[in-house]
């Protein structure tokens, strides 16, 4: 398969967890409304999207890597498709979040099995360059995706963003079916426990590994937690209506597809990892703007919306280079190295939205949460770049920013 087609097919798979998101978030005050139950109750409802997400992806990468790509994407989508039919008829907030859960678990498949397809066929710059295409395509979904549930949500009621969810699931499984070729030979032995054993030791014993890793938690893990607490400060504070807060989000996701763009241009003169500094530096200035507006200021749709696109915007220099650092030494088991970065990326997005919900007041929550990301992701990077290159990198760019992708 060609770059472009990987990265198209690859972005579509990507986008759905991500989307699934998105279309929801506008709609978390108004089901508050509708059960009759509180805000903390219908936040479990991306809680444990994210818990499903994360959690389901250390049995998704694994299981592609001994049954091959195709089925097991297939299989999980099974599961999306019947989570997002529950939830369409959903009595109760707990059968909600009982359905959102399962969701996560589904939508877990598309974001692992992208990932290790990439780093099947390519390596080094040719696999920044498609995971900088997937960023590119992949922030037009999220970009529209809170306008277009905001306005579903104003036409037909909150019911019908999962009916839009279910035609998500479907094009999924039809394009896996007639485009994604196959890129593992079927090979069960990969999946003994002993062996998957090995595999998570290897990973999670690797310092370059997991530095790399962090760091795209940190920035990503940050969006996701950003999800459970701007409804709340963009509706109910500033005063937003659902459609005003679906198109204020074009910010966030507008900046980040900016920032792609920009890469994109800039990878044709220096390799990706000279560019993660000028994002690390993206996030660091927004993380201390984040702090100090929202505890100074009250907040203002610019207040909390400027950071946050700079925030963005950052995140699409660090991407590309960091996702295959952290795939690159793991050619053999490339399904659990994406397990494990997803992992760590939403749980960190599930963690940060367990600490805004324990702190319960969103603006302070955010105003301390996200700067704590942040540093984290840029104290990573700062000790990652002093590490060796594992064996298996062969390609050799300038070292100027530390160890190239």
């Amino acid at each position: 398969m060609s770059e472009r087609r990987v990265g198209l097919i690859g972005a579509l798979l990507v986008a759905i967890g991500p989307v699934s998101m998105a279309l929801f978030t506008p709609a978390m005050p108004e089901i508050v409304r509708a059960f009759g139950t509180t805000e903390a109750a219908v936040k479990m409802t991306l809680s444990l999207y994210f818990a499903g997400f994360a959690f389901a992806q250390l049995a998704c990468g694994p299981l592609s890597d001994g049954y091959g790509r195709k089925p097991v994407t297939v299989a999980f989508m099974g599961i999306y498709l019947a989570a997002s039919l529950l939830a369409l008829a959903a009595p109760t907030i707990e059968v909600l979040i009982a359905a959102r859960f399962l969701q996560g678990i589904g939508a877990a498949v598309g974001v692992a099995i992208a990932r290790a397809v990439v780093r099947d066929l390519f390596v080094d710059e040719r696999a920044a360059r498609i995971m900088n295409l997937i960023g590119i395509i992949l922030a037009i979904g999220p970009a529209l995706a809170p306008t277009i549930g905001g306005v579903t949500l104003q036409l037909a009621g909150w019911h019908a963003i999962f009916v839009l969810m279910v035609l998500m699931g479907l094009t999924v499984v039809i394009v896996t079916q007639v485009s994604l070729r196959e890129t593992v030979v079927r090979d069960p032995s990969r999946i003994r426990p002993a062996a998957l054993l090995r595999s998570y030791a290897s990973l999670l014993g690797n310092a370059y590994f997991m530095l790399s890793t962090l760091v795209i938690a940190g920035t990503i893990g940050a969006l996701y937690t950003q999800a459970t607490v701007l409804p709340f400060i963009l509706m109910d504070r500033v005063g937003l209506t659902p459609t005003e807060f679906g198109m204020g989000m074009l910010m966030q996701s507008g900046m980040f597809f900016a920032g792609s763009l920009a890469v994109r241009q800039l990878m044709r003169l220096m390799p990706a990892a000279r560019l993660v500094p000028i994002g690390l530096a993206c996030v660091g200035s927004s993380s201390v703007a984040i702090a100090i507006l929202l505890r100074t200021f009250e907040p203002t749709f610019l207040t909390v919306m400027g950071p946050v696109g700079v925030y963005a915007f950052g995140i699409a220099f660090v991407m590309p280079a960091m996702s295959v650092a952290a795939m690159a030494p793991f050619p053999r088991i490339a399904g659990s190295a994406s397990s494990v970065t997803g992992f760590f990326q939403m749980g960190a997005g599930l963690l940060g939205g367990t600490l805004t919900a324990l702190i319960g007041e969103p603006v302070l929550a955010m105003a301390i949460v996200i700067p704590a990301m942040g540093a984290t992701a840029i104290l990573c990077w700062i000790v990652w770049r002093l590490l060796p290159e594992p064996a298996p990198m062969t390609v050799t760019p300038p070292r100027h920013s530390g160890p190239v992708a």
